[in-house]
C-alpha cells in the first residue's frame, strides 16, 4: 500500500462516491418517468430538460468517476483482484456504467424531444439500479465465494 495515501480515506470517499453516484440513478429515471407525462416544449418539460442534464453532468458522472479511479485503486493495493466476490462485484459495477450510459443518452433525447420511451419503461429501469446496488453490498460486505 502507497504510503502517501492513507487506505481508509479512500475507502470513506468511494463510499461517499457511490452514494453520490446510487442517488443520481435512482433519480434521474423517476425524473424521466414524470418528463413522458409533460406536454413537448413546455415550461415544464424544459424545466425536466434541465434538471436532467445537471443531475447527470454535476453528480452522476463525477460520482461515477470517483466510483471507478478509487475502487480500481483499493482493488489493487489491498490486493482482492484475484478473488471472485471482486470479479462479480467489478462486473455488476460495468453493469450499472452501461445502465449510466443507456441513461445519459436518454437524457439528450429527452434534451432534442426525441424521447419514444413510456413512463413505465421508465419506472422498470428506474428499480435496475437498486437491484445492482444490493447485489454488489452484499458481495462487498459479505465476501462469498472466499
Amino acid at each position: 500500500m502507497s504510503k502517501w495515501i492513507d487506505y481508509e480515506w479512500i475507502k470513506a470517499l468511494h463510499i461517499i462516491s457511490v452514494i453520490a453516484w446510487m442517488a443520481g440513478m435512482l433519480y434521474l429515471p423517476r425524473l424521466m418517468v414524470y418528463h413522458c407525462d409533460a406536454e413537448i416544449g413546455s415550461k415544464q418539460s424544459e424545466t425536466f430538460k434541465l434538471m436532467e442534464s445537471r443531475l447527470l453532468r454535476l453528480i452522476i458522472n463525477p460520482a461515477m468517476i470517483g466510483v471507478w479511479v478509487l475502487g480500481l485503486y483499493m482493488a489493487w493495493e489491498a490486493p482482492w483482484y484475484d478473488e471472485l466476490w471482486l470479479q462479480l462485484k467489478f462486473g455488476l459495477v460495468v453493469l450499472m456504467s452501461g445502465l449510466h450510459g443507456f441513461l445519459s443518452e436518454r437524457v439528450r433525447d429527452f434534451a432534442a424531444d426525441r424521447n419514444t420511451r413510456s413512463a413505465k419503461f421508465y419506472r422498470i429501469i428506474n428499480e435496475v439500479p437498486a437491484v445492482l446496488i444490493v447485489l454488489i453490498v452484499i458481495l462487498v460486505v459479505i465476501k462469498p465465494f472466499r
